[in-house]
């Protein structure tokens, strides 16, 4: 299950790319904008790591706090109950991209309080001019309300595990790699590229297949 889970998390993360860059392509973009010819790159690299850094952190603390709460009697139930949340999270995300449902932005807002006392820190590294204030941009980025993030985070409360759910975060991270750091390199091309209806659409409908998938795998399962 866990093996799926990872791979099922990272294809999640490269395949929602359009909302990534939509969430992250502002500061993404600024940063890769720098004078240096090579500094902006690295920079792109550490914020990267300071963003997956506070993905892993929140895994790791959600699935201990699963594992610590709960009995494994209690447990299995409520597994099942964040697996089909999280995939209907999923399709919702895949909704919006597609332009189909606004829906999911109703679930990000949920973390507004949270990110309206973490945003005015990140001024303190803008603009970033060295590696460490890219690396604590991304920390601080890590925590921004996302619904493919909230997506990840119930998948990684139902692992079980503090060591299961850094695991997860850190597959579903490094699948949001890829779009981020051609989003540095192609920022303007990009740009254009994700305002192109056929390019969300198939973005989304990738989405909303995996989280339609995942539901089936498991009404087949347990029927």
């Amino acid at each position: 299950m866990l093996e799926i889970s990872l791979l099922s998390l990272f294809l999640a993360g490269l395949l929602g790319g359009v909302h990534c860059l939509g969430m992250c392509g502002g500061i993404v973009t600024a940063i890769s904008l720098g004078k240096s010819q090579t500094a902006p790159l690295w920079h792109l690299l550490c914020y990267n790591v300071g963003r997956i850094g506070s993905y892993v952190c929140a895994g790791a603390l959600l699935g201990g706090l699963a594992q610590w709460g709960l009995s494994q009697a209690a447990y299995q139930p409520l597994q099942t109950a964040l697996f089909i949340a999280a995939n209907l999270l999923l399709i919702l995300l895949g909704l919006y991209l597609a332009g189909l449902s606004a829906a999911i932005t109703r679930i990000e807002h949920l973390g507004r309080p949270l990110w309206r006392r973490l945003q005015p820190l990140t001024r303190r590294y803008l603009p970033v001019r060295t590696a460490r204030q890219a690396l604590l941009a991304g920390a601080i980025w890590g925590w921004l309300p996302c619904g493919l993030v909230y997506t990840a985070s119930i998948a990684a409360l139902a692992s079980g595990g503090a060591g299961q759910g850094a695991l997860v975060m850190l597959a579903f991270g490094l699948g949001t790699l890829p779009n981020l750091l051609l989003m540095g390199l192609f920022a303007s091309k990009l740009q254009q590229l994700k305002q192109q209806r056929p390019v969300r659409l198939v973005a989304g409908l990738a989405v909303m297949a995996l989280g339609g998938w995942h539901l089936w795998l498991l009404l087949t399962s347990t029927g």
